[in-house]
Protein backbone atom coordinates (compact mmCIF):
# COMPACT_ATOMS: atom_id res chain seq x y z
CA UNK A 1 0.00 0.00 0.00
CA UNK A 2 2.55 2.49 0.96
CA UNK A 3 4.12 1.82 -2.63
CA UNK A 4 1.75 2.85 -4.85
CA UNK A 5 0.47 5.65 -2.29
CA UNK A 6 4.36 7.44 -3.15
CA UNK A 7 4.08 6.08 -6.82
CA UNK A 8 0.84 8.13 -7.49
CA UNK A 9 1.75 11.42 -5.72
CA UNK A 10 3.75 13.56 -8.65
CA UNK A 11 0.02 13.58 -10.60
CA UNK A 12 -1.53 15.43 -7.44
CA UNK A 13 -1.57 19.19 -8.75
CA UNK A 14 -1.27 19.27 -12.87
CA UNK A 15 -3.55 22.00 -13.77
CA UNK A 16 -1.68 24.27 -11.31
CA UNK A 17 1.46 24.17 -13.14
CA UNK A 18 0.06 24.74 -16.54
CA UNK A 19 -2.16 27.53 -15.01
CA UNK A 20 1.42 29.29 -14.06
CA UNK A 21 3.19 28.81 -17.21
CA UNK A 22 0.66 30.73 -19.31
CA UNK A 23 0.00 33.46 -17.02
CA UNK A 24 3.78 34.77 -17.41
CA UNK A 25 4.13 34.84 -20.96
CA UNK A 26 1.02 37.15 -20.59
CA UNK A 27 2.53 39.17 -18.07
CA UNK A 28 5.14 39.57 -20.13
CA UNK A 29 4.16 40.37 -22.93
CA UNK A 30 2.12 42.88 -21.25
CA UNK A 31 4.97 44.72 -19.70
CA UNK A 32 6.96 44.78 -23.02
CA UNK A 33 4.34 46.14 -24.67
CA UNK A 34 3.62 48.99 -22.45
CA UNK A 35 7.33 49.49 -21.82
CA UNK A 36 7.44 49.91 -25.52
CA UNK A 37 4.74 52.59 -25.54
CA UNK A 38 6.22 54.60 -23.10
CA UNK A 39 9.83 54.12 -24.90
CA UNK A 40 8.32 55.25 -28.34
CA UNK A 41 6.64 57.89 -26.59
CA UNK A 42 9.69 59.16 -24.67
CA UNK A 43 12.01 58.44 -28.08
CA UNK A 44 9.14 60.67 -29.75
CA UNK A 45 9.26 63.20 -27.40
CA UNK A 46 12.56 63.72 -27.32
CA UNK A 47 13.31 64.57 -31.06
CA UNK A 48 10.61 67.40 -30.74
CA UNK A 49 11.56 68.91 -27.58
CA UNK A 50 14.18 69.71 -24.91
CA UNK A 51 13.84 69.87 -21.18
CA UNK A 52 15.50 70.91 -17.75
CA UNK A 53 14.38 70.94 -14.73
CA UNK A 54 18.04 73.31 -13.94
CA UNK A 55 15.84 76.57 -14.53
CA UNK A 56 14.94 78.89 -11.93
CA UNK A 57 12.55 82.73 -12.22
CA UNK A 58 14.83 85.54 -12.51
CA UNK A 59 13.85 89.48 -11.75
CA UNK A 60 15.26 92.99 -11.92
CA UNK A 61 16.66 93.60 -8.78
CA UNK A 62 18.05 97.47 -7.94
CA UNK A 63 21.10 97.86 -5.58
CA UNK A 64 20.34 100.15 -3.33
CA UNK A 65 24.05 102.27 -2.87
CA UNK A 66 25.17 104.86 -0.50
CA UNK A 67 26.75 107.32 -3.10
CA UNK A 68 28.64 109.41 0.07
CA UNK A 69 30.39 108.39 3.85
CA UNK A 70 28.03 108.76 6.66
CA UNK A 71 25.78 107.44 9.83
CA UNK A 72 22.63 106.27 9.62
CA UNK A 73 20.18 108.62 10.95
CA UNK A 74 16.55 107.13 10.50
CA UNK A 75 16.00 103.87 8.38
CA UNK A 76 12.60 104.18 7.57
CA UNK A 77 11.83 100.12 5.94
CA UNK A 78 11.99 96.40 6.75
CA UNK A 79 12.22 93.34 5.42
CA UNK A 80 10.39 92.37 2.59
CA UNK A 81 8.28 95.74 2.32
CA UNK A 82 6.83 97.20 -0.66
CA UNK A 83 7.91 100.69 -2.04
CA UNK A 84 7.06 102.99 -4.57
CA UNK A 85 9.87 105.19 -6.89
CA UNK A 86 10.78 107.91 -4.88
CA UNK A 87 9.89 106.79 -1.26
CA UNK A 88 11.99 107.68 1.81
CA UNK A 89 14.09 104.35 2.46
CA UNK A 90 16.95 105.93 4.96
CA UNK A 91 18.72 108.91 5.82
CA UNK A 92 22.41 109.75 6.52
CA UNK A 93 23.56 112.73 9.06
CA UNK A 94 23.68 115.56 6.76
CA UNK A 95 25.33 118.03 9.05
CA UNK A 96 28.90 117.64 7.45
CA UNK A 97 26.59 118.14 3.90
CA UNK A 98 25.06 121.22 5.09
CA UNK A 99 28.65 123.19 6.62
CA UNK A 100 30.08 122.17 2.92
CA UNK A 101 27.33 123.77 1.26
CA UNK A 102 27.65 126.93 3.45
CA UNK A 103 30.74 127.44 2.59
CA UNK A 104 30.56 126.75 -0.73
CA UNK A 105 27.78 129.34 -0.98
CA UNK A 106 30.57 131.81 1.00
CA UNK A 107 33.07 131.39 -1.09
CA UNK A 108 30.98 131.85 -4.19
CA UNK A 109 29.56 134.96 -3.06
CA UNK A 110 33.50 136.25 -2.39
CA UNK A 111 34.11 135.28 -5.71
CA UNK A 112 31.53 137.03 -7.03
CA UNK A 113 32.18 140.63 -5.01
CA UNK A 114 35.31 140.25 -6.75
CA UNK A 115 33.98 140.56 -10.24
CA UNK A 116 32.38 143.60 -8.80
CA UNK A 117 35.31 145.11 -7.60
CA UNK A 118 37.28 143.88 -10.96
CA UNK A 119 34.44 145.75 -13.12
CA UNK A 120 34.09 149.07 -10.79
CA UNK A 121 38.09 149.19 -11.27
CA UNK A 122 37.88 149.05 -14.87
CA UNK A 123 35.39 151.61 -14.99
CA UNK A 124 37.38 153.93 -12.67
CA UNK A 125 40.09 152.99 -14.95
CA UNK A 126 38.27 154.09 -17.95
CA UNK A 127 37.38 157.38 -16.33
CA UNK A 128 41.14 158.48 -16.07
CA UNK A 129 41.52 157.63 -19.61
CA UNK A 130 38.54 159.91 -20.74
CA UNK A 131 40.44 162.34 -18.00
CA UNK A 132 43.86 161.84 -19.26
CA UNK A 133 42.63 162.45 -22.68
CA UNK A 134 40.67 165.82 -22.05
CA UNK A 135 43.74 166.61 -20.72
CA UNK A 136 46.05 165.93 -23.70
CA UNK A 137 43.53 168.01 -25.83
CA UNK A 138 43.81 170.56 -23.37
CA UNK A 139 47.25 170.53 -23.45
CA UNK A 140 47.73 170.62 -27.18
CA UNK A 141 45.74 173.25 -27.28
CA UNK A 142 47.66 175.60 -24.84
CA UNK A 143 50.88 174.35 -26.71
CA UNK A 144 49.23 175.62 -30.04
CA UNK A 145 48.57 179.09 -27.98
CA UNK A 146 52.04 178.92 -27.02
CA UNK A 147 53.29 178.87 -30.60
CA UNK A 148 51.61 181.71 -31.47
CA UNK A 149 52.95 183.27 -28.78
CA UNK A 150 56.51 182.46 -29.75
CA UNK A 151 55.38 183.50 -33.29
CA UNK A 152 54.37 187.06 -32.07
CA UNK A 153 57.22 187.51 -29.18
CA UNK A 154 59.49 186.90 -31.91
CA UNK A 155 58.36 189.28 -35.00
CA UNK A 156 58.15 192.05 -31.55
CA UNK A 157 61.82 191.09 -30.86
CA UNK A 158 62.47 191.73 -34.83
CA UNK A 159 60.78 195.05 -35.13
CA UNK A 160 62.52 195.81 -32.08
CA UNK A 161 65.93 195.04 -32.35
CA UNK A 162 65.62 196.98 -35.76
CA UNK A 163 64.17 200.21 -33.99
CA UNK A 164 66.65 199.80 -31.50
CA UNK A 165 69.48 200.43 -33.75
CA UNK A 166 67.93 203.66 -34.89
CA UNK A 167 67.25 204.39 -31.21
CA UNK A 168 63.90 205.18 -32.41
CA UNK A 169 62.95 203.16 -29.12
CA UNK A 170 64.88 202.94 -25.87
CA UNK A 171 66.56 199.70 -24.82
CA UNK A 172 64.64 199.18 -21.70
CA UNK A 173 61.22 198.89 -24.50
CA UNK A 174 63.87 195.77 -26.68
CA UNK A 175 65.02 194.26 -23.60
CA UNK A 176 61.53 194.03 -22.42
CA UNK A 177 60.25 192.55 -25.90
CA UNK A 178 63.49 190.33 -25.52
CA UNK A 179 62.11 188.97 -22.15
CA UNK A 180 59.20 188.62 -23.62
CA UNK A 181 60.53 186.06 -26.42
CA UNK A 182 62.09 184.15 -23.82
CA UNK A 183 59.11 183.88 -21.73
CA UNK A 184 57.13 182.61 -24.48
CA UNK A 185 60.04 180.07 -25.87
CA UNK A 186 60.03 178.78 -22.06
CA UNK A 187 56.58 178.60 -21.47
CA UNK A 188 56.30 176.18 -24.83
CA UNK A 189 58.74 173.63 -23.46
CA UNK A 190 57.25 173.91 -19.92
CA UNK A 191 53.46 172.36 -21.82
CA UNK A 192 55.25 170.12 -24.28
CA UNK A 193 56.57 168.41 -21.06
CA UNK A 194 53.35 168.59 -19.21
CA UNK A 195 51.73 166.85 -22.27
CA UNK A 196 54.25 164.30 -22.53
CA UNK A 197 54.02 163.67 -18.80
CA UNK A 198 50.31 163.49 -19.22
CA UNK A 199 50.92 161.01 -22.87
CA UNK A 200 52.38 158.71 -20.34
CA UNK A 201 49.63 158.61 -17.41
CA UNK A 202 47.51 157.63 -20.34
CA UNK A 203 49.93 154.65 -21.19
CA UNK A 204 49.80 153.90 -17.40
CA UNK A 205 45.77 154.28 -17.32
CA UNK A 206 45.28 152.06 -20.08
CA UNK A 207 47.65 149.45 -18.72
CA UNK A 208 45.82 149.57 -15.55
CA UNK A 209 42.57 148.99 -17.73
CA UNK A 210 44.03 146.41 -19.31
CA UNK A 211 44.96 144.50 -15.77
CA UNK A 212 41.48 145.09 -14.78
CA UNK A 213 40.02 143.75 -17.50
CA UNK A 214 41.90 140.39 -16.94
CA UNK A 215 41.01 140.50 -13.53
CA UNK A 216 37.58 140.66 -14.54
CA UNK A 217 37.86 137.31 -16.96
CA UNK A 218 39.58 135.61 -13.41
CA UNK A 219 37.47 136.50 -11.28
CA UNK A 220 34.81 135.16 -13.42
CA UNK A 221 36.20 131.93 -13.91
CA UNK A 222 36.72 131.44 -10.12
CA UNK A 223 33.18 132.66 -9.66
CA UNK A 224 31.90 129.70 -11.93
CA UNK A 225 33.84 127.25 -10.30
CA UNK A 226 32.65 128.04 -6.94
CA UNK A 227 29.27 127.74 -8.51
CA UNK A 228 30.11 124.33 -9.31
CA UNK A 229 31.48 123.96 -5.54
CA UNK A 230 28.18 124.89 -4.68
CA UNK A 231 26.34 122.34 -7.18
CA UNK A 232 28.51 119.97 -5.86
CA UNK A 233 27.56 120.30 -1.82
CA UNK A 234 23.74 120.18 -2.93
CA UNK A 235 23.90 117.26 -4.84
CA UNK A 236 26.39 115.55 -1.71
CA UNK A 237 23.46 117.16 0.32
CA UNK A 238 20.89 115.00 -1.20
CA UNK A 239 22.83 112.09 -0.97
CA UNK A 240 21.90 111.30 2.23
CA UNK A 241 18.48 110.92 1.44
CA UNK A 242 18.16 107.39 -0.16
CA UNK A 243 15.34 107.06 -2.33
CA UNK A 244 13.60 104.08 -4.10
CA UNK A 245 15.29 103.82 -7.32
CA UNK A 246 11.82 101.49 -8.93
CA UNK A 247 8.70 100.33 -7.55
CA UNK A 248 9.73 96.98 -6.24
CA UNK A 249 10.01 94.93 -2.73
CA UNK A 250 12.88 95.57 -0.71
CA UNK A 251 15.14 92.52 0.49
CA UNK A 252 16.54 91.86 3.77
CA UNK A 253 17.52 95.02 5.54
CA UNK A 254 20.88 94.35 7.96
CA UNK A 255 21.24 98.47 8.08
CA UNK A 256 20.84 99.86 11.57
CA UNK A 257 20.52 103.33 12.73
CA UNK A 258 24.08 104.52 13.88
CA UNK A 259 25.57 102.27 11.55
CA UNK A 260 28.66 104.07 9.26
CA UNK A 261 28.14 103.47 5.53
CA UNK A 262 31.05 103.91 3.18
CA UNK A 263 30.59 105.45 -0.18
CA UNK A 264 29.65 102.93 -2.70
CA UNK A 265 28.67 99.98 -0.50
CA UNK A 266 25.49 98.06 -1.04
CA UNK A 267 22.97 97.84 1.57
CA UNK A 268 19.89 96.06 0.24
CA UNK A 269 18.58 94.90 -3.46
CA UNK A 270 15.01 95.94 -4.43
CA UNK A 271 13.62 93.52 -6.47
CA UNK A 272 10.85 94.67 -9.10
CA UNK A 273 7.44 93.15 -8.79
CA UNK A 274 6.95 93.91 -12.65
CA UNK A 275 9.25 91.85 -14.35
CA UNK A 276 10.05 88.16 -13.96
CA UNK A 277 10.97 85.88 -16.42
CA UNK A 278 12.68 82.09 -16.43
CA UNK A 279 17.11 81.71 -16.47
CA UNK A 280 17.08 77.85 -18.00
CA UNK A 281 20.47 76.35 -17.94
CA UNK A 282 20.56 73.85 -20.93
CA UNK A 283 23.82 71.56 -21.67
CA UNK A 284 25.50 72.66 -24.40
CA UNK A 285 24.28 69.32 -26.20
CA UNK A 286 20.55 70.55 -26.06
CA UNK A 287 21.22 73.49 -27.97
CA UNK A 288 21.39 71.98 -32.04
CA UNK A 289 18.16 72.81 -32.75
CA UNK A 290 17.25 75.46 -29.97
CA UNK A 291 16.03 78.93 -31.78
CA UNK A 292 14.71 81.91 -30.63
CA UNK A 293 10.90 82.22 -30.80
CA UNK A 294 10.49 78.59 -29.63
CA UNK A 295 7.37 77.78 -27.48
CA UNK A 296 7.98 76.78 -23.98
CA UNK A 297 6.27 75.11 -21.66
CA UNK A 298 7.02 76.47 -17.93
CA UNK A 299 5.79 74.29 -15.09
CA UNK A 300 6.54 76.21 -11.15
CA UNK A 301 7.47 73.98 -8.54
CA UNK A 302 5.06 76.23 -6.36
CA UNK A 303 2.19 76.24 -8.69
CA UNK A 304 2.25 72.54 -9.51
CA UNK A 305 -1.58 73.16 -10.57
CA UNK A 306 -0.90 75.90 -12.95
CA UNK A 307 1.36 75.63 -16.81
CA UNK A 308 2.91 78.65 -18.00
CA UNK A 309 3.25 79.62 -21.65
CA UNK A 310 6.83 81.19 -22.71
CA UNK A 311 9.12 81.84 -25.72
CA UNK A 312 12.73 81.42 -26.06
CA UNK A 313 14.11 85.13 -26.19
CA UNK A 314 17.71 85.15 -26.11
CA UNK A 315 20.95 82.94 -25.12
CA UNK A 316 23.85 83.82 -22.86
CA UNK A 317 27.03 84.82 -25.44
CA UNK A 318 28.75 82.55 -22.71
CA UNK A 319 28.27 79.10 -20.54
CA UNK A 320 27.52 79.61 -16.88
CA UNK A 321 31.11 78.76 -15.70
CA UNK A 322 32.97 81.30 -18.03
CA UNK A 323 31.19 83.93 -15.65
CA UNK A 324 31.98 82.11 -12.54
CA UNK A 325 34.46 83.64 -9.87
CA UNK A 326 37.01 81.36 -11.13
CA UNK A 327 36.66 80.05 -14.66
CA UNK A 328 37.84 77.00 -15.87
CA UNK A 329 41.35 76.79 -17.42
CA UNK A 330 41.33 73.87 -19.72
CA UNK A 331 45.24 74.97 -20.53
CA UNK A 332 46.74 74.18 -17.36
CA UNK A 333 46.64 71.21 -15.38
CA UNK A 334 44.84 67.64 -16.03
CA UNK A 335 41.69 68.54 -18.42
CA UNK A 336 38.59 66.84 -17.69
CA UNK A 337 35.54 67.19 -20.03
CA UNK A 338 32.58 68.69 -18.02
CA UNK A 339 29.82 69.17 -19.85
CA UNK A 340 28.84 72.98 -20.07
CA UNK A 341 25.00 74.68 -19.59
CA UNK A 342 24.21 77.89 -21.49
CA UNK A 343 21.57 80.12 -19.65
CA UNK A 344 19.04 80.77 -21.70
CA UNK A 345 16.39 83.68 -21.24
CA UNK A 346 13.13 82.33 -21.76
CA UNK A 347 9.91 85.17 -21.35
CA UNK A 348 6.50 84.67 -20.07
CA UNK A 349 3.13 84.43 -22.06
CA UNK A 350 -0.32 85.85 -21.30
CA UNK A 351 0.88 85.54 -17.53
CA UNK A 352 -1.85 86.22 -15.30
CA UNK A 353 -1.44 89.19 -13.19
CA UNK A 354 -2.37 87.65 -9.70
CA UNK A 355 -0.02 85.01 -10.25
CA UNK A 356 2.45 87.24 -11.56
CA UNK A 357 2.41 89.17 -8.28
CA UNK A 358 3.15 85.77 -6.22
CA UNK A 359 6.42 84.45 -8.21
CA UNK A 360 9.65 85.21 -6.69
CA UNK A 361 12.80 85.35 -8.01
CA UNK A 362 14.95 81.99 -7.87
CA UNK A 363 11.84 79.82 -7.77
CA UNK A 364 12.55 76.24 -9.48
CA UNK A 365 11.56 75.65 -12.62
CA UNK A 366 11.03 73.15 -15.50
CA UNK A 367 10.94 74.50 -18.79
CA UNK A 368 10.00 72.32 -21.76
CA UNK A 369 10.84 73.64 -25.10
CA UNK A 370 9.41 72.41 -28.22
CA UNK A 371 11.41 72.38 -31.46
CA UNK A 372 9.72 73.81 -34.34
Amino acid sequence: MENNTTADQPELFPESKKKKNRIFPIILAFVLIVGGFFGYRTYSFSQTHEVTDDAQIASNMSPVISKISGYVQEVYVKDNQFVKKGDTLLTLDNRDQKMALQSAEAALGTARSNISTAKASTNAASRNINSTTAAIATANAQIEAAKVNVWKSSQDLKRYANLVKDHTITQQQYETALAAKQSADRQLQVLIQQRNQVSQQTGIVNSQTAASSEQIGVASAVARQREVDVENAKLNLSYTVILAPEDGFVSKVSTQKGQFLQAGSQLFSLVRDNSSWVIANFKETQLAKMVEGQKVEIDIDAFPDHHFEGVVSSFSPATGSTFSLLPPDNASGNFVKVVQRLPVRIDFKNLDAKIAKKLRAGMNVKATVTLQ
